[in-house]
């Protein structure tokens, strides 16, 4: 079972800062909803993290955090100035590829001197809740999802040409995931 103090917190600061309702909060919480699905592939502090972290992931778009201008950044340095884990900042910063998108705005020396990336199924698991959520919190396939950015964004923004340029390495991390959940899925 996931401990409720950490994820609860998560959900009430998330809330806190994107607006209970608002379309960002309904994401997120949609991104915590997959992401708990997920949780009996990971130990009890694992799951606790991937939760809190979905809860989490977007608060960086909060127009009072904006610092850098990159969402990933910004939320991250306000959950380490909380005293938040260091973990915890690195999934934050490192979110659904977004190596990306700090290489196209000069900021990936800065993200990877301050969040290095980590490597591991927790950090797949969030890159998969996010990608297999839309906008509204709704389920969606990745390749929705992708299409969905794609869509919203023009396409000379830096959005737009960051998730064009890392969508085959988020359709991998999917995949991945989708593999690990394949034999413990009811039939």
């Amino acid at each position: 079972m996931i401990a409720e103090a950490v994820v609860a917190g998560a959900e009430r600061h998330a809330g806190e800062l994107l607006g209970v309702g608002t379309a960002r909060w309904h994401h997120s919480a949609g991104v915590a909803t997959a992401a708990a699905s997920l949780s009996r592939m990971f130990s009890e502090e694992d799951a606790e993290l991937l939760v809190a972290a979905a809860w989490l992931h977007d608060i960086g778009y909060c127009a009072e955090l904006l610092d850098t201008g990159f969402h990933p950044l910004d939320g991250a340095r306000h959950l380490r100035a909380l005293g938040a884990p260091d973990r915890l900042c690195r999934l934050i910063a490192n979110h659904t590829g977004a190596w990306a998108e700090a290489e196209s705005r000069g900021l990936a020396e800065l993200l990877t001197a301050e969040f290095p990336a980590e490597q591991s199924p927790v950090a797949d698991a969030l890159t998969y809740a996010d990608l297999t959520t839309g906008p509204a919190g709704q389920p969606l396939s990745a390749e929705e999802r992708i299409a969905e950015i794609l869509e919203r964004y023009e396409a000379g923004h830096v959005v737009h040409r960051s998730i064009r340029q890392v969508t085959p390495e988020l359709l991998a991390t999917v995949r991945r995931v989708e593999q690990t959940l394949a034999p413990v899925q009811p039939r």
